[in-house]
């Protein structure tokens, strides 16, 4: 696992920078005197950008080399960050989230990257090691964030931000190198990209996926709206709770994932995820104090990690090692699609009916991933390797 510390290092200052500017961007919108539509409508045009795009990149990658690709994404969120602290109007605002979204989203990349550096049955931990990271930029990226706006304005979070981006860009050309060597790096064509839909081994796994992420984008949506009606949070409190679950996560990515993929194999790894997402969600409902609160944000720590780090590892683990780029980018598409569904349903699930309901999105589609993932295990054959 020493060869994986450049790689998270890099991922951990990309982000700092990520989260410090992520809560910010809805008031950066209406500061412009735009409406809550447009907010939404700005975070849809981005993850459109990255689902139509991570999966060629992640194509690239396996034709060219991750680091290049690495590279040219990092380069396109410092354009991005920076165009957002010069932003005149709003139009200006979507061009700079437009610029960020088709230069990559490297997160694919990522995961194909520590996929090269890792053995098959390793690559749960690894996973979680990157979503470990993810936890802890999460902790300090918004306190900065808050920090600088309070002291100087938007300029200021975002030019940081920019900085940050150009740091991981230097320290990515100084200290990772390529994990594909260049005997391997085969001729993997654009079609393979609408191909992995269509493989009987991978296709399923990709179907679990995207509900996973249905449900896990349905309550990040919905979650800072649901304490605001359910518990009163005001806009700080709902950032130390959000400090407080990056923390959880942090912990659970790091300590359980490893331990329990080595136990159980990945498939009944991210089945036990599921059911304690499940188990979460459907407390939504009843959560009327801290206590049960409380008990929310550690089976969604505990599930989310094992269930994502344990799908994520059974796509890797499906495919050829030269195909790792395209097909975890065409994973991370899922998300972007995800982020663009599931959204207007969980919240106007809320705005509608209340508190009760924010959690009927996200408990239907883990609901969907368990069943996937319990009718899978019974399929498998017996000699199934214990990865698996």
């Amino acid at each position: 696992m020493r060869r994986l510390i450049p790689i998270l290092g890099i991922t951990f200052v990309d982000i700092i920078g990520f989260s410090m500017l992520i809560p910010m961007l809805p008031y950066f919108v209406t500061h412009f005197g735009a409406s809550a539509f447009v907010v939404g409508l700005l975070f849809a045009t981005f993850s459109l950008c990255q689902l139509l795009s991570a999966p060629l990149w992640g194509n690239v990658s396996d034709r060219i080399g991750r680091k290049i690709v690495l590279v040219t994404s990092q380069i396109g969120a410092t354009i991005g960050w920076a165009m957002l602290a010069f932003a005149p109007n709003i139009a200006w605002v979507f061009v700079a989230r437009i610029v960020e979204g088709v230069s990559g989203g490297n997160i694919g990349i990522t995961q194909a990257y520590v996929a090269d550096l890792v053995a098959p049955k390793e690559r749960a931990r690894a996973f979680a090691l990157i979503g470990a990271t993810f936890g802890a930029g999460m902790v300090f990226g918004p306190v900065i964030g808050g920090v600088l706006f309070l002291k100087y304005g938007f300029k200021a979070p975002f030019l940081a931000a920019a900085g940050l981006q150009l740091l991981t860009l230097l320290l990515t050309l100084l200290f990772v190198p390529e994990s594909r060597r260049r005997e391997d790096r085969e001729h993997i064509g654009l079609r393979q990209v609408l191909d992995t839909f269509r493989r009987p081994g991978v296709a399923q796994i990709l179907v679990q996926k995207f509900a996973l992420s249905l449900g896990l984008y349905g309550y990040y949506a919905v979650a800072a709206l649901y304490l605001q009606h359910q518990f009163g949070f005001t806009l700080a409190t709902t950032d130390f709770f959000f400090a407080a679950f990056a923390i959880v996560s942090v912990v659970m990515n790091a300590g359980a994932v490893g331990s329990v993929s080595h136990r159980t194999g990945d498939r009944r790894m991210s089945n036990i995820g599921l059911a304690s997402l499940l188990a979460g969600f459907v407390l939504l409902a009843f959560a009327h104090n801290i206590a049960v609160l409380a008990a929310v944000v550690l089976l969604f720590g505990f599930g989310s990690a094992l269930a994502q780090n344990g799908i994520t590892a059974l796509i890797s683990n499906a495919v050829h090692d030269r195909e790792q780029g395209t097909v975890l980018s065409v994973g991370s598409s899922l998300d972007s699609l995800s982020g663009i569904v599931a959204p207007p349903i969980s919240t106007g699930l809320l705005g509608g009916a209340g508190p009760a309901f924010a959690g009927v999105e996200p408990s239907f589609f883990a609901f969907l991933a368990l069943v996937l993932g319990v009718v899978a295990t019974m399929r498998r054959p017996k000699s199934a390797p214990s990865s698996e």
